[in-house]
């Protein structure tokens, strides 16, 4: 699927997707994933509803979700280039995730993040409700071995 706005083009389509700059991004800019190996953006790639935005052939941006495209979904990998920020990309691709046929009517979405809350707050996410119900395994260096 694809969508146009002005000179900005998101699309899902896997065969447009540049790899290489996603893991440049996400080994090198992000502070989430410092360091992350191609092999394992691949695979993720290949087990998530994938998103990159484009200013003509030149990818500028990039998100992906997590699902089942049933019941749950995680918003994960979330970027826009820092020479295409201010013009409103993120809150265009957050429109456009959230209304992708394929998740509809989920019941739970989650996503982490350290510094845009107020981006997805104007989406409806909230910090957890029941943070008591939730656990996780966190390994933060993994990509240092």
């Amino acid at each position: 699927m694809e969508w146009q706005k002005g000179p900005y083009t998101i699309s899902s389509d896997f065969s447009r997707f540049d790899l290489a700059r996603v893991h440049h991004y996400l080994a090198h800019e992000a502070y989430w994933s410092p360091g992350i190996p191609f092999e394992v953006v691949a695979r993720a790639f290949q087990n998530s509803l994938a998103f990159g935005i484009y200013l003509g052939q030149e990818q500028v941006g990039w998100a992906r979700v997590i699902t089942d495209r049933a019941t749950f979904a995680y918003l994960a990998d979330v970027y826009v280039l820092e020479a295409h920020r201010g013009a409103g990309l993120s809150k265009w691709l957050m429109d456009v995730i959230l209304s992708h046929p394929e998740l509809q009517g989920l019941r739970r979405w989650m996503l982490a993040t350290r510094d845009a809350h107020s981006l997805y707050a104007r989406y409806g996410f909230l910090p957890l409700a029941a943070p008591e119900r939730f656990m996780e395994r966190h390994f933060p260096d993994v990509y240092k071995k």
